[in-house]
């Protein structure tokens, strides 16, 4: 199974190395010197990492035969693609891999059905799960302990205790001096 590890940034410096926005939650372990990443464009790699280094809190890589910042900036918006046995797991119990989450049901904790994960965004602030209605529509679920309350891989379901408003157009009105505008308005209307 492939895995999407990192994409490769602009050039640093004149010797071919690379800044990297990285997409793995072991970077130690996916990153590092010697390992063989295939690409996307294909036609870019295989890449081998010869050295890794960081730099202002910033990964820097360099690959073997990239020599210099023209080899570097060649290799711009590449993704890294790293392969992994698909029964691996994640170090820690509270993290997955994109492809264990793919087509989980979503239920409420009462059980009622939300739909089936067809999409996880990753953004810089959290992660996103796309969730395709049964109605066909989608709705975006972040993917937080607050929100995402279980996920059980053997059932294959992500359990969610929703605020109002995420899951459907019925928001609690949060002011009361919404409420009490209502009401001048009705008096207003009936004078």
């Amino acid at each position: 199974m492939q895995l999407v590890v990192a994409r490769i940034g602009r050039a640093h410096g004149i010797k071919g190395e690379v800044t990297v926005e990285v997409r793995t939650d072991e970077p130690e372990l996916r990153l590092a010197p010697g390992a063989v990443l295939a690409t996307d464009p294909a036609a870019t790699g295989p890449l081998t990492i010869e050295t890794g280094r960081v730099h202002s809190g910033r990964l820097l890589l360099r690959f073997e035969g990239v020599r210099d910042r023209t080899g570097a900036e060649a290799l711009r918006n590449t993704l890294l693609i790293a392969e992994i046995d698909p029964a691996e797991l994640p170090e820690d119990e509270d993290e997955y891999y994109d492809h264990q989450l793919m087509d989980l049901d979503v239920v409420t904790a009462d059980g009622t059905e939300v739909g089936r994960i067809t999409e996880i965004s990753h953004l810089p602030s959290q992660d996103l799960f796309i969730v395709e209605r049964p109605d066909g529509t989608e709705v975006m679920i972040p993917f937080v302990s607050e929100i995402v309350t279980e996920i059980d891989l053997e059932e294959q379901r992500a359990v969610i205790d929703p605020p109002p408003g995420l899951i459907d157009d019925r928001a609690e009105t949060a002011s009361s001096r919404d409420a009490e505008s209502t009401g001048d308005a009705e008096r207003d209307g009936g004078a």
